[in-house]
């Protein structure tokens, strides 16, 4: 497949050849004639001409100032250009950047646990800095290397999600939200600095803070989260670099003894609710450091000149490597203690009995305490080819090729480690190939069609098929958008499912490779605020810890379906904005999810001062159905499949007022509102883990544009 792509590098001129005379003599005739010979318009970095200017007497005394060089990367399009400032992520195996909204609006800006922002939300802990997993199973994190940081997948930077931004003028923004009182107060942090060095060249450092002193006993987070990067997107060069840093801690108290210490009984604190870990001094440490660096270099067909503004409209070939180094440790601790749940049981009377118990059955390495301490090494080199047939908007707009290699690294204690005093190190190596096409069909299609295959070494035989359709239309002037996915994966474990030894849990435990297919459909009308969704899945052999923790488990077959929509109404200044999805589980064992989920945010805004100071003042609401919800297991850093208790058909509701004056945003918020006063008084979203009681919120985020 490669060949017969770079064979396109000696063919392809030939072909064009004709065609670029044709353009050449078109711009000699635009010359004579005075008008603009550049086909992809005016330098958006340039004043206008003055079209009078050639008639003005010209000051000889004055040094003719130097023309300031455009953006001229063939990444963005015109209208991105355009703007004053922009944000992207880089793919990792592909020559390609996603364009993200910069968040300067009132928008969800009052939603401070990311967890929240996307559809209905989480399966969440509770607090702020603590793990989440995605109510929308088709949401839910895949391919984590390091499989004990998923459940932070909202916090944490990676390769794929660390921001680049173009910024005509420098950006600087802090964000700072507190809430409750100094002994249990959550603090949130964030300081973003952006700046180009030139048009085509800039860097910019993000740094978050989030975390929580606790309400509840044993509870404390802190979540911190920095990235380093550097981009040139010139017009044939390109290259993006990296470094960022993920640093966890988290308390662990294990969540409470019985649901009744939620539901049925008033404690003076929140600090007073018995939890099964309070004794036991469990905490998990996450440190992750990474580097990467991706480039790539644009060879065109025909030689290049100075009206060509971009590479995007010329048939082309880039080359280019992607390259990345990361390190994940993991150490949890914890002291043999015991709790007391006073309501284990009811005897004949009808009276209720306490009963001593310990979280964690069995205790293989230390019979007093723990100190597991895990470790993975990942290091991957990409090189890949993207073929540019005709331009980067064509029916073909690009071919990508590509081979990789990931050597892998994994450190534990095993019995063995007695002898040597060292720990267990195993090394993997995994091969692969991979390709796609995607292209354009004038404003009405685009399509795309991509594969992954690992012929061999660790993961071999993994595949990955996908391809993606969307249909663009008007519907009363009013842009539509229908897409469809496809994707079709066999992936095999990863390597701590397969292997793990610890003081709680030991296995060794060869699985077979995971088999999934699945159908999206989407359909949106932006104008209107409308969007509606399915997904269709059907999992074989489906890998997931039981309701005792004690070994990740095969399911033969399940299938899952999922119908999700939005509709936001607007009625003056009154909105009304509205997400709802439905699941089905063929089997809620294996993969547990709710029936019916929702988030409604009902709020009204209006100008106080026109222009100058906008206000929401509004509610938001949460609720999802009656299930057997995941729990969250501290020493696998894991949410697992339990069946003691239900828990759902709780609304948790937020009452806010939020405001924008010029470039600072502040926000009021009372959380969870309804505590005490209406609901089944069981706010959990995890099994056993409660959501945070009443509190109070401030924000501010302040955007300096110098």
């Amino acid at each position: 497949m490669l060949i017969a792509l770079l064979g396109l590098l000696f063919v392809w001129p030939s072909i064009l050849h004709a065609q670029r005379a044709i353009d050449a003599s078109t711009l000699m005739r635009a010359q004579r004639n005075g008008q603009n010979p550049n086909l992809y318009g005016t330098n958006p970095f340039e004043n206008p001409e003055d079209p009078n200017a050639k008639n003005q007497p010209q000051d000889t005394t004055k040094k003719e100032r130097k023309i300031r060089k455009p953006l001229e990367s063939y990444f963005f399009s015109d209208s991105i250009r355009a703007l004053k400032n922009f944000k992207w992520n880089i793919r990792r195996e592909y020559n390609r950047v996603d364009i993200q909204p910069l968040d300067t609006t009132l928008m969800d800006w009052r939603i401070d646990y990311p967890f929240y922002l996307d559809g209905v939300g989480d399966i969440a802990q509770g607090s702020l800095g603590q793990t989440s997993l995605p109510i929308n199973y088709f949401k839910r994190p895949q391919y984590f290397d390091f499989s004990f940081a998923s459940p932070y997948y909202a916090y944490i930077y990676n390769q794929e999600n660390v921001p680049f931004y173009n910024s005509k003028r420098p950006i600087t923004r802090m964000t700072y939200i507190e809430s409750g009182q100094k002994r249990y107060r959550e603090e949130n942090f964030n300081i973003l600095h952006a700046q180009n060095i030139s048009p085509t060249t800039g860097f910019n450092i993000d740094y978050k803070a989030r975390g929580t002193r606790g309400k509840y006993v044993r509870s404390r987070t802190k979540n911190h989260n920095l990235s380093v990067a550097f981009s040139h997107t010139g017009k044939r060069y390109a290259i993006h670099a990296g470094f960022y840093n993920n640093h966890i801690e988290q308390q662990e108290n294990g969540g409470v003894v019985g649901t009744w210490a939620i539901s049925d009984t008033t404690f003076e604190m929140p600090s007073g609710v018995p939890m099964k870990l309070a004794n036991a001094n469990a905490e998990n440490i996450y440190r992750n450091n990474a580097f990467f660096v991706t480039q790539s270099y644009g060879i065109p067909f025909q030689p290049l000149t100075e009206t060509d503004f971009s590479m995007a409209g010329l048939s082309a070939v880039y080359v280019g490597h992607s390259f990345e180094y990361s390190s994940w440790s993991k150490v949890y601790s914890d002291i043999r203690a015991s709790y007391i749940d006073e309501r284990a049981s009811r005897n004949e009377n009808g009276e209720y009995v306490a009963a001593e118990s310990e979280y964690y059955k069995n205790w293989y390495i230390d019979p007093q305490q723990t100190r597991d301490s895990l470790y993975e090494r990942v290091i991957s080199n990409r090189f890949f080819v993207q073929i540019q047939p005709w331009n980067r908007d064509g029916v073909i707009g690009t071919i990508d090729a590509g081979i990789g290699i990931d050597m892998h690294a994994y450190a534990q204690f095993s019995m063995s480690s007695y002898l040597t005093g060292n720990y267990e190190n195993v090394k993997k190596t995994s091969y692969f190939a991979y390709g796609s096409v995607a292209g354009k069909i004038k404003k009405y299609v685009d399509w795309d069609a991509n594969l992954k295959f690992y012929p061999s070494g660790y993961r071999g035989g993994d595949l990955s098929i996908g391809a993606h359709l969307a249909l663009k239309g008007a519907l009363r002037g009013h842009p539509l958008i229908l897409e469809g996915r496809f994707s079709m994966d066999r992936r095999s474990p990863n390597y701590w499912q397969e292997n793990l030894f610890s003081n709680h849990f030991i296995w060794s435990t060869p699985l077979n490779k995971e088999n999934e297919t699945r159908f999206e459909v989407k359909l949106s009308v932006p104008d209107y605020a409308f969007e509606a969704g399915a997904w269709l899945g059907f999992v074989s052999n489906k890998i997931y810890y039981d309701a005792d923790s004690y070994i990740a488990q095969q399911a033969d077959n399940v299938s899952l379906t999922s119908v999700y929509a939005r509709k936001d109404f607007r009625l003056g200044g009154l909105h009304l904005d509205n997400r709802v999805l439905l699941q089905w589980s063929t089997d809620q064992e294996v993969i547990p999810v709710p029936l019916f989920s929702a988030f409604l945010s009902y709020y009204y805004e209006f100008w106080v001062v026109r222009n100058v100071l906008r206000l929401q003042i509004g509610l938001d609401g949460r609720f999802n159905s009656r299930y057997y919800a995941p729990s969250y297991n501290p020493a696998l850093s894991a949410y697992y499949n339990q069946r003691d208790v239900e828990v759902g058909n709780y609304p948790y509701m937020d009452l806010f007022i939020m405001g924008k004056w010029k470039r600072m945003r502040v926000f009021l918020k009372y959380q969870h509102l309804n505590k005490g006063l209406f609901g089944n008084g069981e706010y959990f979203s995890a099994a056993h883990y409660p959501l945070n009681p009443g509190m109070f919120k401030i924000g501010i985020s302040w955007g300096f544009y110098d």
